[in-house]
């Protein structure tokens, strides 16, 4: 991270184990941290437990003209976003290629593909114009070993990988010939999410090979502390 220079980051999904987190590590990195839920009472009380000086917002990301709403409300309020983490995701699972309901496909297309593209469209040029830029979604290792079982859930993950890929490539499409890259899209790679919320629930798994939502968070504060050349268009693995 740039000395002297205090940075906004925006952490949607912030309402969860993972966005909680990731806004606490960025809070105590020194950031300033707005944090984005579609329910009030949850994000608000994910913020306070993130740190007392986390901003929390609600929206719901899947509906562009609300989205745009907020990015008017953070731009008015705090100026322009220099990150955002994309934290908003979900699990939706079958049995087979046959099984794969037009219920499951739209819940993981909102979420994980239509949110991604809708926060990102909005926010993209706040990203382009920082000097210190960082864009980042979390996916999943089963896009590169897919399932008939996980087709849905692969798909939209996939597709939100390639959207992420495609900002990478404006980012440096943007960039002037004499000047650095600023700018970086990069996707966590993860094979899942754990929380001591979960430890607690089954105290008898071991959780092998799940990332711990601390590291996640840790991983999006070196985001800012990385030149983005070494990061754009990077896939990152946050494997244990």
């Amino acid at each position: 991270m740039k000395s002297g220079l205090t940075l906004k980051v925006l952490v949607t999904g912030g309402s969860g184990p993972s966005g909680v987190a990731t806004a606490r590590a960025l809070w105590q990195a020194g950031f300033t941290v707005l944090t984005v839920g579609s329910d009030k009472q949850r994000i608000v009380a994910a913020a306070t437990e993130a740190g007392e000086g986390v901003i929390p917002l609600v929206c719901d990301l899947a509906n562009l003209a609300e989205v745009q709403a907020l990015q008017s409300e953070v731009t008015a309020s705090h100026g322009r976003i220099d990150g955002v983490i994309h934290l908003v995701g979900g699990w939706r699972g079958a049995k087979g290629i046959t099984t794969q309901t037009d219920e499951d496909w739209d819940f993981l297309e909102r979420n994980a593909v239509t949110t991604l593209r809708n926060v990102s469209r909005v926010f993209y040029d706040d990203l382009s114009a920082s000097d210190t830029g960082r864009f980042a979604m979390v996916s999943s290792t089963a896009v590169t070993s897919p399932t008939a079982a996980t087709a849905s859930y692969v798909a939209a993950k996939a597709a939100a990988e390639v959207w992420t890929m495609a900002m990478a490539e404006g980012f440096e499409a943007d960039r002037n010939e004499e000047t650095e890259l600023q700018s970086a899209a990069v996707v966590f790679v993860v094979k899942a999410l754990v929380d001591d919320t979960m430890r607690a629930k089954a105290p008898e798994r071991t959780f092998p090979g799940f990332t711990d939502v601390g590291e996640l968070g840790a991983a999006a504060v070196d985001l800012f502390r990385t030149e983005a050349a070494e990061l754009n268009g990077r896939k990152l693995p946050l494997v244990p």
